[in-house]
């Protein structure tokens, strides 16, 4: 017997999941049990890239979600609403669900999977991460016996595309963006890309699957590429680095001085502390991200005792992500065709939440850093310097002077020098306590640039 979807949205991801449904030669032959019943779409008389019966196009999306043929509700419509209305009420009339929505799922995942559990129906997630690249289920089922220790990805194509033209050709900011921009690359609005929005909604979807608890997606601190000069792109190469934007969620291991100061959440056994964040980041050319690179995608999984595990391939587009879609479905197809008992889920699968998280105090997590500097060029500053850091208990690995040229976007240049620092892991707080003291010398006229590093 068909089992009939019902699709909420035809645009690029759309049309993709349809064309799939409407071709099932050569797919597994459990595609072929899949009939498309209902498509909500907002102009019926819009041309499109499939062909589809006219009669299966209704504009209002209820009616897709009620229709008694459809089976499995597709969200691929975007937005926070009426998106995350239409999936609850598709989940109370008992209907699993499958969506791309990564912000309606990093905001309101768990009042979703409540109400899913609740009712006894799927809701899938594949596509919502990486495009065509499987993470979701690996996280929930593949390597669901290890103890995760840190997620880390490049997770949004536009910034990396943007990123590889700037490492590779010296080219500054704004001028990749808007060829970025006419390629189709970024949007016209591009601020959920380049301030990491879209990367901070994706890394609190996959530390949540990873770490068994949900993360308050508000909170997680975001910063993106925007304000990023070509000059530390160019010097982190120089060094033996490639700047990306990262997305990192790792389990907060209290070192000795931070055991007894960190988050309550950190110090209890019934609470999960986590570091989750969002940021440009240096990496070294040798590690298993720096060699990502244009629109590709790339998750790095790190635990115990898979050691490291990295997926990697297109993160966005009609067909990478209209692939993640049809896998879901057939994930669902596929249980219902085994005929499970009504309500009975696969708990791998439904992946229900089965412990609290929480995000530590971010002045009590541990990085190492990159730091530029501008100052006057005179005897003696990066000694100055050096002492502040080492005043705070900040451990240089390097420290390079060059000579300041032209201004950037962040100020300085005409004359004076650029000191350029990389410390080795140290706690936030006594890193913020080096700056400041830095930045209180007179000779220290701003601090240009400050970057993570891996």
């Amino acid at each position: 017997m068909a089992i009939g979807i019902g699709l909420l949205g035809l645009g690029t991801v759309g049309a993709g999941v349809a064309a799939i449904l409407s071709s099932p030669e050569g797919r597994h032959p459990l595609v072929g049990d899949l009939a498309l019943r209902r498509v909500a779409v907002r102009d019926p008389g819009r041309a499109r890239a499939v062909n589809l019966d006219p009669t299966l196009l209704v504009t209002d999306p209820t009616l897709v979600v009620d229709d008694p043929a459809v089976d499995i509700v597709v969200e691929v419509m975007g937005g926070l609403e009426p998106a995350r209305s239409l999936i609850l009420r598709a989940i109370a009339a008992g209907k699993s669900v499958v969506t791309a929505n990564k912000a309606v799922i990093a905001r309101y995942g768990e009042e979703i999977a409540a109400a899913a559990a609740a009712r006894g129906v799927y809701v899938l997630i594949e596509a919502a991460v990486g495009g065509g690249i499987p993470i979701i289920e690996p996280l929930k089922q593949s390597l669901g016996g290890n103890r995760i220790r840190r997620v880390s990805g490049i997770i949004n194509g536009t910034t990396n595309y943007i990123l590889s033209r700037m490492a590779d050709e010296g080219a500054a900011y704004g001028e990749v963006l808007a060829d970025a921009q006419r390629l189709g690359y970024a949007e016209a609005d591009p601020a959920a890309d380049v301030q990491g929005g879209d990367a901070a909604d994706k890394i609190a979807i996959l530390a949540g699957l990873a770490y068994g608890g949900s993360i308050e997606r508000a909170a997680i601190p975001t910063e993106g590429i925007d304000r990023l000069d070509a000059r530390d792109v160019a010097y982190a190469k120089e060094l033996g680095y490639v700047v990306k934007l990262l997305a990192v969620a790792e389990r907060f291991e209290a070192s000795a001085s931070t055991a007894t100061t960190a988050s309550p959440a950190a110090a209890t056994d019934s609470v999960l502390g986590l570091d989750v964040r969002v940021h440009p980041t240096l990496l070294p050319r040798a590690h298993p991200l720096a060699g990502v690179h244009g629109v590709n995608n790339a998750i790095l999984v790190e635990g115990e005792p898979v050691g490291q595990v990295m997926f990697f391939g297109p993160g966005a587009g009609a067909g990478p992500t209209a692939s993640a879609v049809v896998a879901d479905i057939l994930n669902i197809a596929g249980i219902r065709q085994l005929g499970a008992p009504a309500g009975a889920l696969d708990p791998l699968l439904a992946a229900s939440r089965w412990r609290q998280c929480a995000l530590v105090d971010g002045t009590r997590t541990r990085h190492r850093n990159y730091v530029r500097l501008l100052t006057r060029d005179e005897a003696g500053v990066i000694g100055k310097i050096g002492t502040a850091f080492g005043t705070a208990g900040v451990s240089i690995q390097s420290i390079v002077q060059y000579e300041a040229s032209g201004a950037g976007r962040n100020g300085g240049g005409g004359g004076g020098a650029e000191i350029v620092v990389i410390t080795h892991e140290v706690e936030e707080s006594r890193f913020r306590q080096a700056l400041a003291a830095i930045t209180a010398q007179p000779e220290v006229e701003t601090v240009a640039a400050c970057l993570r590093t891996l």
